[in-house]
């Protein structure tokens, strides 16, 4: 995950200054040393480090923090509305004109950053809000880019206007803005097409579309992978085109998020979204401060809940916390928590959003090993109803019958029960915080 090692590093250098009854002067400059070190090692830009470390430190070496009853934790909370302060304070929306009246979004990035996959995802997203999306193929070099967009709208249940791959990018804009007013479409997405790298001729392409069309906003999709070069980039579309935002794709992925640290201080333009995985419904609202919050071991608790509202069934989830609370928790629960817990991002999503978690993450993942869950649903099927609902009752003749029904090994379906016991005393743990009761935080020990 993102920032994984910057969390974790941080939250080292918190739990130093949170051990200490008082801080001296040099005691905030050892640790703000720190702090330095794993900025500049998550990849995020010199100058931004600098102007950061400044910032907090201006504010932390103050008579009302160092006199303060707890100054360890007024420097992190220093530090955390640094973080919300450098990722640009506020959530920005994509500006819509109201009602029948057409916006023109032009979608703009390098080739591999995910640009057309994410206009569908942008696109899915408007239409969950009342509005009428209309997807179009501007891309007419890259091979199959018409194919990969029209295959992604049908998913979404969005148009895609397409005139082939002879007709040139500026005409195909042109008309399907002309489309959308005469067919009620009232949000029109430009799929341009991108480049390996930055290039006169893509430039000079986008910047006709825009003299021709009308373009209402122009988002830019950056790769999270790619480090200070999608800083580069926000930057060098800010001076030759003019961006209106930016999406900041791959967050799931082994990056170090510098760039999502580095855009809105070095090109002055906010991340409206963050695409975190491969499924068209993995597109996030940026939020400065819950992303903070994240960096820092806080959790986001708010974002958890969003998503199981989006993608968890209440009747099933208030079925299965009741089970959880009466110890009737069998393993075709454990099967549906295991659907449910994929539907939402899989269990490092899930728990990566949990405060606290931090130096659990390792032991909680071990719980449940994503990656052998058709083995697991194998074994599952392999028992008998009464097995599945009671498996107290699972005694050494049981499993081997059950390890012969699947083809595997018995050390897999003992690997399994122990699995099991740990997830449901884990579920057990956060029950009732996937179905929104806010009232049961109370339990997590936030970092300050």
């Amino acid at each position: 995950m993102a920032f994984e090692s910057l969390s974790e590093k941080l939250q080292n250098v918190f739990k130093n200054l949170r051990s200490k009854g008082r801080l001296t002067e040099a005691d905030v400059k050892t640790a703000l040393r720190e702090v330095k070190m794993a900025l500049l090692e998550a990849d995020v830009s010199f100058k931004v480090v600098k102007q950061f470390i400044s910032a907090v430190q201006e504010k932390a070496i103050g008579q009302d923090v160092m006199n303060g009853l707890n100054p360890g934790q007024m420097v992190i909370k220093i530090v955390n509305d640094e973080l919300v302060s450098l990722m640009g304070s506020e959530t920005t929306e994509i500006a819509l004109k109201p009602g029948s009246e057409v916006t023109v979004i032009m979608m703009a990035g390098l080739q591999g950053a995910g640009k057309t996959t994410t206009a569908a995802k942008l696109a899915g997203k408007f239409k969950s809000k009342g509005r009428k999306p209309l997807l179009v193929a501007c891309d007419v070099y890259r091979p199959a880019a018409i194919k990969q967009l029209e295959i992604n709208g049908e998913k979404q249940g969005v148009e895609v206007f397409s005139l082939g791959d002879k007709i040139s990018p500026v005409e195909i804009a042109r008309q399907s803005v002309e489309y959308a007013k005469a067919h009620g479409i009232n949000t029109v997405m430009l799929d341009t097409a991108g480049r390996l790298h930055i290039d006169e001729d893509m430039m000079q392409e986008l910047q006709e579309i825009k003299r021709t069309v009308n373009v209402d906003q122009t988002v830019l999709v950056v790769d999270a992978m790619t480090g200070q070069d999608a800083v580069n980039v926000a930057s060098m579309f800010e001076e030759k085109i003019g961006i209106d935002g930016v999406i900041v794709t791959k967050l799931d992925g082994d990056t170090r998020g510098g760039a999502a640290l580095s855009i809105k201080a070095t090109c002055g333009k906010p991340i409206l979204y963050a695409g975190m995985g491969e499924k068209l419904s993995d597109l996030e609202q940026f939020y400065p401060d819950r992303m903070a919050s994240r960096i820092l071991g806080m959790g986001d608790v708010l974002s958890l809940i969003e998503k199981a509202q989006e993608t968890i069934d209440e009747e099933k989830a208030k079925s299965m916390e009741q089970k959880l609370r009466k110890a009737q928790f069998g393993f075709d629960d454990y099967l549906e928590s295991m659907n449910q817990m994929k539907n939402m991002g899989g269990l490092s999503s899930i728990l990566s959003m949990l405060p606290g978690v931090g130096g659990q993450m390792k032991q909680l993942e071990d719980a449940i090993d994503e990656s052998k869950m058709k083995q697991v649903e194998s074994i599952i099927l392999s028992m008998t109803p009464k097995e599945r609902s009671n498996p107290d009752i699972l005694n050494p003749s049981r499993k081997r019958r059950i390890a012969d029904g699947a083809g595997v090994d018995i050390s897999e379906v003992n690997k399994l029960v122990k699995q099991f016991e740990q997830a449901r005393k884990m579920m057990k743990q956060y029950s009732g915080l996937l179905g929104g009761k806010m009232g049961k935080r109370g339990k997590f020990k936030l970092p300050f």
